[in-house]
C-alpha cells in the first residue's frame, strides 16, 4: 500500500512538472537567433524630419576681463589727510578720492609767483634803459658796445620770465595733485592706505584700485581649426553674437559682440584668444569671473533637421530607423551636417515629412515592426522624446489569463495538473495582442 501511494505521488509530481514546462514554453513568444522577438510589435517614440534653422555655435571657456584697470597712487609726496570714497563704490571720472596735505605746495606756488613778479620788474627797467641807449647811440653819445650789452640783458630777463612762468605752472600742478581724483569711471576696490599715512610716488602699495565694469570684455579661446570660419565672417563685416553662461550653464549672464582676435596662435595648446565686448548694464559679469561662452558664427537656413536622438552609429556609419507605411522600420544611412546639440542637419538620406525612431531604437532591426505611441503626437525637433505607448487591451487580457491559469495550477493539490492540461489554452505564435484566434491544446 505504501509503495502504491509513493508511485501515485511520483506520478502526480511528473504530471505537474510537465504541465508547468508546457505552460512556460507556450506562453513565451518565440525568439530569433539574434535575441529579437519574432513578430512582436516593439513600442517606439517617433519624430518627423522638418525644415528648420541650425545655428553654428562654437562653445568655449572664458574669463571676464576689465578693459581698464587703474592702481590709484599719489603723484606727490605728503601726508594723506582725507579719503572721500567708500570701498566698493561706483565712481565717475574726475570724482574726488583723497586729499594730500596741500599747504607745502601752496607756499611753493606763492614763492614762484613772487619770483616771477620780481623778474618782470627787472625786465621793464632793462627795456627802458635799452630805449634810452638806442637814442644815445644814434647821437654818438655812448659806445656801441654799451647798447649791445643792454640788448643782451633784456633778453636774459625775458628768458628768466619764461623760467618763472614754468615754475609757477609746476607749483600749480603740484597743488592740483594734492587732490587725488578718479582717472576713469568704474568700481573702486578695497582701500589699501588709511588717512594719516605719509605717501610718496615710490610707494609699492596703491591707495586703491579702480576697474572699469561698463563696458566689460570676455577673453576666451577657440581651437585653431575653427578660426578660419570666424575670420571669414569678420572680414565681410559680420557682427558675431556672443553669449555667456554661468558655471552651471543654466543662467545667461549677458549678450555681447565679438570684438577682435589675437594676432597669433598659441603653439602649445593649438588655440587662439578672442575678445568679446558686453555692455554689462546689470553688472552680471564680474572681473576675473569664469564663464561658458557660446559664439554664434553662422546660421544654416531651411535645413532638413531631425532630433539628435534619432541618429544611430554602426556598421553602415550614421543611420536612422526610417518608419514605413506598414509600421516597419528600414535602416537608412544618412549624411549629417551641422548640429546645435538638440537637432542635426540631414544633408542626404531623408526628406521633409519622413518619420524616424527617436526612442526604443536599440530594440529594433531592419524590417522590425513597431507600435506607435497611443494617443501621442509625433515628436518635433525640440522637446523630450515621446514615451512608448502602453500595451494594447488584448495583450493585457492575455497576460491576466496566463496569470490566472498559473494560480489555478498551483492551488490544485491533486487534480490541478490534470485540469490544467485539459483546460483550453491560447497559443500566441505571433506575440500577445496579435488578434489571432485561440487554439485548443489537445
Amino acid at each position: 500500500m505504501r509503495r502504491l501511494r509513493t508511485g501515485i505521488s511520483l506520478g502526480l509530481a511528473v504530471v505537474l512538472g510537465a504541465g508547468w514546462y508546457i505552460f512556460q514554453h507556450r506562453a513565451v513568444p518565440k525568439s530569433g537567433a539574434d535575441g529579437f522577438a519574432t513578430g512582436v510589435a516593439t513600442p517606439a517614440g517617433l519624430a518627423s524630419a522638418t525644415k528648420g534653422d541650425i545655428p553654428v555655435v562654437i562653445r568655449a571657456l572664458g574669463t571676464v576681463t576689465a578693459l581698464n584697470t587703474v592702481n590709484v597712487k599719489t603723484q606727490i609726496t605728503g601726508q594723506l589727510i582725507k579719503v572721500d570714497f567708500q570701498e566698493g563704490q561706483l565712481v565717475k571720472q574726475g570724482d574726488m578720492l583723497a586729499l594730500v596735505d596741500p599747504r607745502p605746495y601752496d607756499v611753493a606756488l606763492q614763492q614762484a609767483i613772487g619770483q616771477q613778479q620780481k623778474d618782470e620788474a627787472l625786465l621793464k627797467n632793462a627795456q627802458v634803459d635799452l630805449e634810452r641807449y638806442k637814442k644815445l647811440v644814434a647821437q654818438d653819445s655812448i659806445a656801441r658796445q654799451q647798447y649791445d650789452t643792454q640788448i643782451s640783458l633784456v633778453r636774459q630777463y625775458e628768458a628768466a620770465l619764461v623760467i618763472d612762468q614754468a615754475q609757477v605752472d609746476a607749483a600749480k600742478l603740484n597743488v592740483t595733485y594734492t587732490r587725488i581724483v578718479a582717472p576713469l569711471t568704474g568700481r573702486i576696490g578695497l582701500r589699501s592706505v588709511d588717512p594719516g599715512n605719509y605717501v610718496t610716488m615710490a610707494d609699492a602699495i596703491s591707495i586703491c584700485t579702480i576697474i572699469q565694469v561698463q563696458p566689460i570684455s570676455v577673453v576666451f579661446t577657440i581651437p585653431e581649426d575653427t578660426l578660419p570660419s570666424v575670420r571669414t565672417r569678420l572680414r565681410v563685416g559680420a557682427s558675431l553674437e556672443v553669449r555667456t553662461l554661468d558655471r552651471t550653464q543654466k543662467m545667461e549672464l549677458g549678450v555681447g559682440r565679438l570684438s577682435t582676435s589675437d594676432n597669433a596662435i598659441d603653439i602649445t595648446t593649438g588655440t587662439v584668444k578672442l575678445r568679446a565686448i558686453f555692455d554689462n548694464a546689470d553688472e552680471n559679469l564680474f572681473p576675473n569671473q569664469f564663464v561658458n561662452v557660446r559664439l554664434l558664427v553662422d546660421t544654416v537656413k531651411d535645413a532638413t533637421v531631425v532630433p539628435v536622438a534619432a541618429i544611430q552609429r554602426g556598421q553602415p556609419g550614421n543611420f536612422v530607423h526610417l518608419v514605413k507605411a506598414d509600421d516597419t522600420v528600414e535602416i537608412r544611412p544618412v549624411e549629417l551636417g551641422k548640429s546645435d546639440g538638440e537637432k542635426v542637419q540631414i544633408v542626404k538620406g531623408l526628406t521633409v515629412g519622413d518619420q524616424v525612431v527617436v526612442d526604443g531604437a536599440d530594440r529594433l532591426r531592419d524590417g522590425a515592426k513597431i507600435r506607435r505611441p497611443a494617443g501621442a503626437s509625433l515628436r518635433t525637433t525640440s522637446g523630450p522624446p515621446v514615451a512608448a505607448g502602453p500595451p494594447d487591451r488584448q495583450a493585457s487580457q492575455d497576460e491576466q489569463g496566463r496569470t490566472q491559469r498559473a494560480q489555478d495550477t498551483a492551488d490544485a493539490p491533486h487534480g490541478g495538473a490534470q485540469a490544467a492540461s485539459q483546460r483550453p489554452r491560447q497559443v500566441h505564435g505571433d506575440g500577445g495582442g496579435s488578434g489571432r484566434p485561440a487554439q485548443t491544446d489537445q
